[in-house]
């Protein structure tokens, strides 16, 4: 229910797409959606082979959130997007959902 009550309030764009995150119990997943069209621009997780190898050994931490929310926006920058609608997804803006995000505006995302 909360996150349907976030998701009447924005959606993404082709210059503006939404930064969806979705966090589980092990993993942090987040997605670059163009809404008007239906498309996902970009995605990371810490199931990609490429983070999956430099986490130590819990994909769960704060740490591991950081380097999807590093790598999300170097995928989004080598598209030449810069802005981004974030989408939280329902969770608390805290723990591991603020580390993704504050590692997404490091890497040059606005939002």
């Amino acid at each position: 229910m909360r996150h349907a009550r976030l998701r009447k309030r924005f959606s993404g764009s082709a210059e503006r797409p939404r930064l969806a995150v979705f966090r589980s119990a092990r993993h942090m997943y987040a997605q670059a959606i163009d809404d008007e069209t239906g498309r996902t621009l970009a995605s990371a997780s810490t199931q990609d082979k490429e983070i999956k190898s430099t986490l130590k050994s819990f994909a769960g931490n704060r740490d591991s959130a950081g380097k999807v929310g590093k790598a999300i926006a170097e995928r989004l920058a080598t598209l030449g997007v810069k802005q981004v609608v974030f989408d939280r997804g329902g969770n608390r803006y805290l723990g591991r959902i603020k580390a993704l995000a504050d590692a997404a505006r490091e890497g040059g995302l606005t939002f």
